[in-house]
């Protein structure tokens, strides 16, 4: 069947392509009717959609399972949403070369009245998928803003931007005016986008981009190596920050090709000027060998896992307790 409907057809000297995805069920002495072997038939095909797959898919019961506790998130963001039960975590990040604190990214961390803290990978795509990032990225970063606005003013703030974030032409209103309701200067603020936020629409992303820009408001741009990392966005965008994926920092010490990665970014970005962050730095060894190839500032659970707003006072007050390293030799320092 799946063969017989996508075979390409010709019209007029041109030809169309179908595409076509097949969810299959069976059936059982235990199965009530034709409308729960439909639904299950059904629910296999989504998943076929979902894998892009090319073959039929059968059904299994762990689909349905996923499919109710996807459906559970999606409401419990909704009601979250509505409970305001969604905050913001602070992860440190500093100055690979004398440990000096300056800045926070800014996390999402769903306050469940049940379970507790709930991690951004558990709801950041459900809440994507279902058109609510917006909602849940205004609910988090006013938070944020309001937190900081009378820490040390030499700290700044990052706030990620989703790609559905990024096709709202309102956008950079939208952020300029949750500045205006915290009071939080606009230079101290860190937008970071991904690559793929800029793929949709090049031209309105340089539109949103500039309009923060004139507003005193740094680019970073987030992930850089883990996508098509094109040389274009460089030049076409004012990035302020190239944050290196935690993927080849995790592995620099054991993967050749990681270094080889970083090493090739961070040299590149010293070519346009342009401080490049690591992500994802979780022991000394990673931090020393970022620190030789160039990278000025980075972050990880090496300098301090992401914490809560109402404890982040201590850590100011406690700023000299960040791990910190021998600064290198004159000889050392030349080699890097």
């Amino acid at each position: 069947m799946l063969r017989r409907v996508t075979t390409p057809l010709e019209e007029q000297g041109k030809y169309i392509q179908v595409g076509a995805f097949l969810g299959l069920s069976s059936a059982s002495p235990r199965d009530s009717g034709i409308p729960d072997l439909l639904r299950r038939a059904d629910i296999a095909m989504d998943h076929a959609k979902s894998a892009r797959s090319a073959r039929p898919m059968w059904f299994d019961s762990r689909m349905e399972r996923e499919l109710i506790a996807h459906s559970e998130i999606e409401q419990g963001i909704r009601f979250g949403l509505d409970h305001d039960q969604f905050l913001p975590y602070f992860e440190p990040q500093v100055d690979l070369a004398t440990g000096r604190l300056t800045g926070f990214e800014v996390l999402a961390r769903w306050d469940h009245p049940l379970t507790g803290i709930i991690a951004p990978d558990r709801f950041i795509a459900i809440a994507e998928e279902h058109n609510l990032i917006g909602r849940l990225s205004d609910q988090v970063v006013r938070k944020a803003l309001a937190a900081a606005v009378d820490w040390d003013p030499a700290l700044t703030l990052s706030i990620n931007i989703s790609p559905r974030q990024f096709t709202d032409s309102w956008l950079a209103q939208k952020i300029v005016r949750l500045l205006a309701e915290s009071g939080f200067p606009a230079e101290r603020l860190v937008v970071e986008v991904t690559e793929s936020s800029l793929f949709g629409d090049i031209d309105l992303a340089r539109t949103i981009v500039q309009s923060l820009k004139n507003q005193g408001i740094a680019l970073a741009l987030d992930d850089f190596g883990s996508g098509f990392s094109s040389l274009s966005h460089l030049s076409a965008l004012p990035f302020d920050k190239i944050k290196i994926d935690r993927t080849f920092v995790a592995s620099i010490g054991k993967n050749r090709q990681s270094a080889a990665i970083v090493r090739a970014v961070t040299t590149m970005a010293q070519a346009l000027d342009v401080p490049v962050v690591a992500e994802g730095i979780e022991d000394a060894a990673a931090h020393e060998t970022l620190l030789q190839m160039g990278c000025a500032s980075g972050q990880g659970w090496y300098f301090g896992k992401p914490i809560a707003a109402e404890d982040v006072p201590h850590m100011l007050h406690q700023r000299h307790a960040l791990p910190r390293r021998n600064l290198p030799t004159e000889p050392s320092a030349r080699r890097g």
